[in-house]
C-alpha cells in the first residue's frame, strides 16, 4: 500500500474512533446468545449453457461441445452469535455449505460443481480433469470483536467490497479468509481496512484455490443526505494488482412516485507483471498492463416501471483480466453486467434496460426485467478487426410474501449472447444460450 493510502486510512480510521456521533452499538449488545441468528438455505440450481460455437481441442481431435449443463442441490449455513456485553464484546460465526449433484451430469467450468483431480496424457495428476464430485461441503469459522460502533472479525467470510467481492451467483458462496475491520463511528460515514491471505472460489475444495498471496483492503462510503451517496474503496494484492474504485449515486425526485436515479462506477487497475495474463491483450508488456473501467447509468422511475440507459467504456491497454488475480469473481460493479460484462480491452459499450414490479398489478413479489447491450470497438488478441458483442438478457423471479414459505423465492433467467468471429471462445465466453434456474428456500433456526 502507498504512504499517501496509509496515511488517508489512518486518518479516517482515527476520525471515527474519536468522533463518536450517535449511539454504540456495543452499549446496545443483549449478549452472546441473546442477539445469535442462525439460517440455513436450502438451493436447488440448475445453469443449461449451450456453447454454440465453442469447440474443445483437449483430446487432440476437435470436439463440438454444445451442451455445459449443471443441476446441483446445496444447503448453505449461516451461524452468528451475538456479542457478549461490556467495554468490548466478543463473538463468533460460523459459516459452510454442503452440496450433491442431481443426476449423472458431469459438467463443470461453471462455478457450480467442482472437479476432481484427475489423469493427463503423461500420466500426471492434474487439477480440473477428473470427474466431478458427487457431494461435497465447504466452509469456515471466524471470531469477532466490538467496541463501540467499530467491529473487527477474522476467520472465513463472504465479502461484498467492490474491490473484492465474493460471487454469491452460483449454488453456494467464494469464500475470503482474513481480518476485515468495519467502523461506523461518524453517522452515515462506514470506514473498512482488512487483509485476506486466502480465496475459495464457489466450485473449489481447496480453501485458497484462488491462490491469494495477500490482499489489503480499505475505503469509505458516505451517505450526505436521502438523495446522495458515494464512496472509495482500493485494494492491493500482492504480485497480482492494485485497484481503486469509486461510485456515486444521486437520486432526483420528479412528482409522486417518479424519479430519476444516476449512478456512476469506476475502476483503475494497474497489473503486476507477476499476474495471470488474459488473452485478450494483444501484445502488451506484463509488465506495463492497466486500465479505466466506468459506467454511467440513469434510470427513470414511475411508479411499477423502471427504463434504464447506460454508457460503459475501457480505456488502457488491457481488457479485465480474469486471471488467477483473487480479486473475487463478483468485483465488478458496472452497469453492463450480465452474462457478459462488457469489458474487454477498448471496449464500448451501451445498454437499455426495462424493468416492471408487479405489486401495483395485484401480485406483490413478482419482478421482471429485460435488458439488451451491445459493446463494440473491441481490441481483439491475433486480429486486426475490432470486436464486437451483444446480449439479450431476461429475468422473472418471485419471492413469496406470507405464509409458511415466506422469502422464498424462484428466479429464472435467460441470456442469448452473440459475439463477432474474432471474439470467440479463444479469446472469451463465445457464442452462447444460458439458462438459469434457482429455486432458494431459507429456513431460520433461531
Amino acid at each position: 500500500m502507498l504512504k499517501a493510502q496509509q496515511l488517508t486510512l489512518a486518518v479516517l480510521v482515527n476520525a471515527a474512533l474519536i468522533s463518536t456521533a450517535f449511539a454504540s452499538e456495543q452499549s446496545e449488545s443483549k449478549g452472546f446468545v441473546e442477539d445469535a441468528e442462525g439460517s440455513v438455505l436450502f438451493r436447488t440450481g440448475y445453469i443449461h449453457r449451450d456453447k454454440t460455437n465453442y469447440i474443445e481441442n483437449g483430446t487432440g481431435a476437435e470436439k463440438r461441445v454444445t451442451d455445459t449443463s449443471s443441476t446441483a442441490q446445496s444447503a448453505i449455513v449461516k451461524l452468528e452469535s451475538g456479542f457478549t456485553q461490556g467495554v468490548v464484546g466478543f463473538g463468533v460465526n460460523i459459516t459452510g455449505d454442503a452440496s450433491f449433484k442431481l443426476g449423472s451430469n458431469n459438467n463443470a467450468g461453471n462455478g457450480m460443481i467442482p472437479r476432481e483431480t484427475g489423469i493427463n496424457d503423461k500420466g500426471e495428476l492434474q487439477k480440473g480433469i477428473g470427474d466431478t464430485y458427487d457431494h461435497w461441503a465447504r466452509g469456515g469459522a471466524s471470531v469477532k470483536a466490538r467496541i463501540s460502533n467499530t467491529t473487527v472479525e477474522y476467520g472465513t467470510q463472504v465479502l461484498d467490497i467492490p474491490v473484492l467481492a465474493s460471487n454469491t451467483a452460483r449454488m453456494v458462496p467464494e469464500y475470503f479468509t482474513g481480518v476485515l475491520a468495519t467502523s461506523h463511528e461518524i453517522e452515515n460515514l462506514e470506514v473498512i481496512a482488512g487483509k485476506f491471505t486466502k480465496n475459495q472460489y464457489s466450485d473449489q475444495i481447496n480453501s485458497d484455490g484462488r491462490h491469494l498471496d495477500n490482499a489489503i483492503v480499505w475505503g469509505a462510503k458516505y451517505k450526505f443526505n436521502d438523495q446522495l451517496n458515494a464512496s472509495y474503496y482500493g485494494l492491493d494484492s500482492e504480485d497480482a494488482l492494485e485497484r481503486h474504485y469509486i461510485n456515486a449515486n444521486y437520486t432526483l425526485p420528479l412528482a409522486e412516485k417518479r424519479s430519476l436515479t444516476l449512478d456512476f462506477n469506476g475502476y483503475h487497475t494497474e497489473w503486476d507483471k507477476e499476474a495471470g495474463t488474459y488473452s485478450t491483450s494483444p501484445n502488451v508488456d506484463p509488465a506495463d498492463r492497466s486500465n479505466n473501467i466506468w459506467s454511467l447509468a440513469g434510470t427513470l422511475n414511475q411508479g411499477a416501471h423502471s427504463v434504464m440507459l447506460a454508457y460503459q467504456q475501457n480505456t488502457g491497454n488491457t481488457g479485465y483480466d480474469y486471471g488467477e488475480n483473487a480479486d473475487g469473481a463478483q468485483s465488478i460493479y458496472v452497469a453492463n453486467s450480465y452474462l457478459s460484462d462488457f469489458v474487454g480491452n477498448h471496449e464500448k459499450s451501451a445498454q437499455v434496460q426495462y424493468n416492471l414490479n408487479f405489486t401495483d398489478y395485484g401480485v406483490p413479489g413478482l419482478n421482471w426485467t429485460s435488458a439488451f447491450v451491445y459493446g463494440w470497438d473491441i481490441k481483439v488478441n491475433n486480429s486486426a478487426k475490432e470486436g464486437q458483442e451483444r446480449e439479450f438478457f431476461n429475468q422473472v423471479k418471485y419471492t413469496v410474501q406470507s405464509g409458511f414459505a415466506k422469502d422464498a423465492s424462484l428466479r429464472v433467467r435467460h441470456s442469448y449472447y452473440r459475439a463477432s468471429d474474432n471474439y470467440q471462445a479463444g479469446n472469451y465466453i463465445g457464442d452462447t444460450n444460458e439458462w438459469r434456474l434457482f429455486l432458494d428456500i431459507p429456513v431460520k433456526l433461531f
